[in-house]
């Protein structure tokens, strides 16, 4: 399972929330803030693992974030891992 885009939000320590907990999760990928403000990522793992993490995205987020909106895009079942571990891109 993958997925490409987190959505907007607004809260420091954003990326290094989510990459400790897709780590904690085991879920594979990369989280990066852009320009524009918002969260762009990748997820792969387990589909429940991956739903967990997208409802954390979702309702939670990091301490004092503010989530706009979140919107999960490119959904597809993956046979193998592209990715080792997960981290924050710059």
């Amino acid at each position: 399972m993958m997925d490409d885009r987190y959505g907007e939000q607004n809260g420091v320590y954003f990326p290094k929330y989510v990459r400790d907990i897709c780590q904690q999760l085991g879920i594979c990928g990369w989280v990066k803030n852009t320009k524009s403000g918002t969260i762009l990522g990748k997820m792969q793992g387990p589909h429940a693992l991956v739903d967990q993490m997208a409802q954390w995205l979702t309702n939670v987020g990091s301490p004092g974030s503010q989530i706009d909106r979140c919107e999960f895009t490119n959904w597809e079942g993956i046979s193998r891992l592209q990715y080792k571990g997960y981290v924050i891109r710059f």
